[in-house]
């Protein structure tokens, strides 16, 4: 799926404008880049993208944890964090939809965890 594509369908997804949707997924997929290739996740090492589809330029730097995830997301594209929060479900949504089974686990499976053990990038201060 072409960018383009893609941002379209999280701004549907989303009911976010398209401009300000473009802006969430690239944060979002900046900082999920991150988490891939931050060695504390993977004690082989930093990861590719499992999924081919996201742009080479972004770099490493992983953030920990679902606050700091939104956070970071918030921080990149503009917004506040119930925003980003909301863009970044319409993100995991769209990629679930645009990638393999395997390719989304894979992703899913090298994001940090929470304390309890989980994996939810989502999640912010008081939940969803």
């Amino acid at each position: 799926m072409r960018f383009p594509l893609f941002v379209d369908a999280v701004s549907r997804r989303s009911g976010l404008p398209p401009d300000l949707a473009a802006a969430v997924c690239r944060a979002v997929l900046q900082t999920v880049v991150e988490r891939m290739t931050d060695p504390s996740t993977d004690p082989t090492g930093p990861s590719t993208d499992p999924t081919g589809y996201l742009p080479a330029e972004f770099d490493t730097g992983a953030p920990h944890g679902p606050e700091e995830f939104l956070r970071r997301v918030g921080e990149r594209a503009g917004v506040d964090e119930r925003t980003a929060g909301i863009g970044a479900a319409a993100v995991f949504g769209t990629l679930r939809e645009a990638v393999t089974v395997d390719e989304f686990q894979e992703m899913v499976a090298r994001l940090p965890t929470t304390p309890d053990g989980s994996t939810d990038p989502l999640a912010g201060p008081g939940g969803r």
